[in-house]
């Protein structure tokens, strides 16, 4: 009797294990088919390899900015003389026909912060007191004022945003762009994780909105910290030498190609190789895309280092133009402050001291970043991307803040490819509801999966048996936003 593994078994028997591995693989209708070509084949060797977008992209990367705890665009955004106007009145029936309260905060009265506004650029786009910075840079700013999801909690909504699911499971964005149009660096992660500030609350922090879910974990965000060395475990041990190390990973390297060479067919070896060759090219690549002591100092005063309210977030948003600069595909840049009161937006009481402390963290560096985008020919190939997983109501709660609102607030975007200047959709007359040019987010992230030059409708994976996509079964592009 001749003695077989189990890996000879599986291998021969049918399609075998690696072909079985294959079946997921449909990006952008790859392996349409379900046989390989060579060249296919090749692809899947590496899974970061560079893959044919369906049509011209207009944007090579995308800056998530994610505002954590959700902000009021009503102070930021969307003026209302109205709600100025009805300000301490109880909120008119008309508006609060078949509402459903977000939490159990119930319904106050009509509630107006402190804000003054004006109007800037050339498209006359209205800005609050809050946001001097980005407001210099209105012509370049598309708004997107019908914005809407669904749920009532950070976590859910913040899900729905990410991954387009309300339970944890699925993909990022970042992940399934990752999963398209493969890597533009070899030498760096393609989707790069930045957080801020000490708090843990709004749906932001969590590593469910950066997760790889059920596509390969290749495709996951790799978070980067604050410092000199911004991933863990990246630094080679103090007592062994660069020398030491090479010939250690040439060995491992010699020894898994011989095996592999015996199953042709099981990837698995050829992608752990990979890895450990990726990890040795980052203990240099990932320091030195992070590292500002080459960055002139007029530019870390514009993202604003030299002020300890701005400086966690303006170190990000330094850190997320150059590391577009080195071609990384997906930079996710959660806000946070280093005020432990006032961490996140989340304001359901004092949100004038809570927004006034948020807002100045992340002002500055984002109206630096626009700016430095533009002056170094990058915003036209980089979407910027201003979000949060909900709104706030324009009724008061416990006094002096706001409650979750899914149903009508503002996100924006700037650059790669969106029209610049211009603002789709509105909100009711006190900003509770979005009336016209309604987007949910998953029409936001088949936006943007479009400029990218992705079909949202063609990526697809193979999970459990069903064709999955990146917006699930919803979500339309739209065009009204895009130059």
């Amino acid at each position: 009797m001749t003695n077989k593994s189990r890996r000879d078994f599986l291998s021969h028997a049918g399609l075998g294990l690696g072909s079985l591995g294959l079946g997921g693989l449909t990006a952008g209708g790859l392996l349409g088919g379900g046989l390989l070509s060579s060249a296919q084949a090749a692809t899947f060797d590496d899974p970061l390899a560079l893959k044919v977008a369906h049509h011209a992209a207009k944007a090579k990367s995308v800056i998530w900015l994610h505002m954590a705890g959700a902000p009021s665009t009503l102070d930021l955004f969307d003026y209302k003389p109205d709600l100025i106007k009805l300000a301490g009145q109880p909120m008119p029936d008309s508006f609060s026909k078949n509402l459903k309260t977000a939490t159990d905060g119930g319904v106050g009265a009509l509630y107006a912060t402190k804000r003054t506004w004006k109007q800037y650029g050339e498209s006359g786009a209205w800005f609050s007191d809050l946001v001097p910075n980005i407001a210099k840079q209105a012509d370049d700013i598309c708004f997107i004022k019908g914005s809407k999801t669904e749920g009532s909690t950070h976590v859910i909504s913040s899900l729905k945003l990410h991954t387009s699911a309300l339970t944890p499971g699925r993909p990022a964005l970042g992940a399934w762009i990752t999963y398209g149009l493969g890597s533009a660096n070899p030498d760096l992660p393609s989707f790069v994780v930045l957080p801020t500030g000490y708090d843990n609350s709004g749906g932001g922090r969590g590593q469910t909105i950066w997760s790889s879910g059920f596509l390969p974990a290749t495709y996951q965000g790799t978070a980067f910290r604050q410092g000199d060395s911004p991933i863990l475990h990246l630094d080679r041990p103090a007592l062994v030498s660069s020398a030491e190390q090479k010939n250690t990973l040439d060995l491992i390297r010699k020894l898994n190609t011989q095996h592999a060479s015996r199953y042709p067919s099981d990837s698995e070896l050829e992608a752990r190789n990979r890895s450990y060759d990726l990890a040795y090219r980052m203990e240099s690549s990932a320091p030195e895309a992070v590292d500002l002591n080459k960055e002139s100092k007029e530019t870390k005063t514009a993202y604003g280092l030299d002020d300890e309210a701005t400086k966690d977030y303006g170190t990000n948003l330094l850190r997320a133009r150059r590391l577009v600069e080195r071609g990384v595909r997906f930079i996710h840049v959660i806000s946070g402050s280093n005020d432990k009161t006032y961490g996140s937006w989340d304001a359901h009481n004092n949100i004038e001291k809570n927004h006034a402390v948020m807002a100045k963290s992340v002002d500055k560096p984002i109206g630096a970043l626009l700016a430095d985008l533009k002056a170094r020919g990058l915003l036209d190939s980089t979407l910027v991307v201003w979000t949060s997983e909900f709104g706030r109501t324009p009724y008061g709660q416990t006094g002096d803040g706001r409650d979750h609102n899914p149903w009508g607030y503002t996100t924006w975007i700037a650059g790669g490819g969106s029209k610049g200047g211009y603002t789709h959709g509105s909100t009711d007359a006190i900003g509770l509801r979005a009336e016209t040019g309604l987007v949910d987010t998953y029409d936001l992230q088949a936006t943007v999966l479009h400029l990218l030059g992705l079909n949202y409708r063609n990526l697809t994976y193979t999970h459990q048996g069903r064709s999955e996509r990146a917006t699930t079964v919803f979500g339309e592009v739209v065009k009204e936003l895009i130059a």
